[in-house]
């Protein structure tokens, strides 16, 4: 892999299974959701329109949610309406096709898990593909969800250098490890439409990178290929979803070339960057900065700085 390659890796992995209770842009003052819909009715209207006429009443497929449509009219990177509406058409296709399964599934266990009006991550775990082998090598420990409760927006966190990544792509193929991936990013997506619709305001998913311990060089290239290609996937897929992406506590020569060629990334990659050294540096298990941890407040304070700040 070459060294760009694999620092550019560093950048867009983001991908979890929530793990504890859920509760835009790049800042934390952002216009009303209820504001956001009205200003773009009739455009939100017509992509309905287009997903019901491809996919009929299958909510899994084509979501109910105004959000799901709202976040197509929002980004920015679609030159005009007409490519916004090619992309969900080619979204939707996916979703009928080869990511129903993923879809189907995702929508079936956030129903299981929320049935009681709590949320039990149980349900998501389990429903997820291959969950019986990957389960054994990714746990909340190593990547979990959460929330900021100023802005509600989600966080998603992964140690990279604590996940034994050989061992995992010995038990599976980089198409399996893809499918779960995506499978994680359909039911972030899935909860950061219902957050928004509750909390009045867009939610997006604000990535911590915890690079300790992470080598450049070295580690399984199968796992690394599937976390680059479900990435590369999930921008497709989920328009307007992600938020600033935080690499934190990078060693230090990794730091310097990260730092050296990040000019080269494309500017949207840019723009969701920041690095910092000392979030999560303490933090020996991520459930520790899970609601009620003994290292969510300080985690929270952080993060709530880097996700907003310039």
């Amino acid at each position: 892999m070459k060294v760009l390659d694999a620092i550019y890796f560093l950048a867009i992995i983001g991908i979890s299974i929530p793990s504890t209770p859920l509760v835009a842009g790049f800042s934390a003052a952002t216009p009303s959701l209820r504001s956001l819909l009205a200003a773009n009715q009739n455009d939100v209207a017509s992509l309905k329109d287009v997903a019901i006429e491809a996919a009929g009443d299958d909510e899994a497929v084509a979501p109910k949610s105004d959000v799901f449509y709202l976040r197509y009219i929002l980004d920015d990177s679609y030159a005009n309406g007409d490519e916004r509406v090619a992309a969900l058409k080619s979204n939707l296709k996916w979703r009928m096709n080869e990511g129903n399964a993923i879809v189907t599934s995702a929508h079936e266990a956030i129903s299981s898990a929320t049935a009681d009006g709590k949320w039990n991550n149980a349900p998501v775990r389990a429903a997820a593909p291959h969950a019986d082998v990957v389960n054994e090598f990714l746990t909340s420990a190593q990547c979990i969800t959460t929330s900021l409760p100023s802005t509600n927006e989600l966080v998603y966190c992964i140690r990279a250098g604590k996940i034994d990544d050989k061992g995992l792509m010995s038990a599976v193929s980089v198409d399996q490890m893809v499918e779960f991936f995506l499978y994680c990013k359909e039911v972030n997506a899935m909860v950061a439409d219902a957050r928004s619709e509750q909390a009045d305001a867009l939610i997006k998913v604000v990535t911590c990178n915890d690079l300790a311990g992470v080598k450049l060089l070295g580690g399984s290239k199968e796992f690394r290929k599937s976390l680059s290609n479900a990435s590369k996937k999930a921008n497709d897929l989920y328009p307007s979803l992600n938020g600033r992406t935080l690499l934190l506590n990078l060693p230090g020569a990794l730091g310097a070339l990260v730092k050296l060629f990040t000019p080269l990334f494309p500017e949207a990659v840019r723009k969701r960057l920041r690095f910092e050294s000392g979030p999560l540096k303490d933090v020996e298990d991520l459930r520790e900065i899970a609601e009620g941890g003994n290292g969510r407040e300080e985690f929270v304070e952080q993060v709530t700085v880097l996700a907003y700040g310039d």
